[in-house]
């Protein structure tokens, strides 16, 4: 079963959310750290986190906090999906050139796109290239 496309909150990768909330601060744990109030569809995540990894939140009266829903299992895992592709190139090595596409993923902005081998694309993802 390929992996790709397959991230863990806090392990790295060029995917992985880089910041999701905002959430409620419950209490203070110790001198740095903190306990969050966490939605229900994050329950399997522990919720006491290092202040180096909060980002402030400045309160303004006309925002509206919109959560984007992300369907997490059981092993707090998700699945990315591509949207679209952007761009077509060819990386040219020394022997033979190789098909590359710009590919737009599930809940990431245009200029968090990224470069994919086409092949790999048609064999994970065919109905991007229909």
């Amino acid at each position: 079963m390929p992996m790709k496309g397959v991230r863990r909150f806090g392990v790295s990768g060029k995917l992985s959310p880089r910041y999701i909330g905002p959430f409620e601060i419950l209490e203070r744990v110790g001198s740095l750290a903190y306990r969050l109030d966490l939605p229900p569809q994050l329950f399997g995540i522990h919720n006491v986190f290092h202040v180096s990894m909060l980002r402030k939140y400045v309160l303004h009266p006309q925002n509206v906090i919109d959560y984007q829903v992300i369907e997490v299992g059981e092993d707090v895992t998700y699945k990315e999906r591509p949207i679209g592709i952007l761009e077509w190139k060819w990386r040219v090595m020394r022997n033979r050139s190789i098909p590359f596409v710009k590919v737009q993923w599930q809940r990431h902005a245009s200029d968090e796109a990224t470069w994919e081998r086409e092949d790999e694309m048609r064999c994970l993802f065919p109905q991007l290239f229909e």
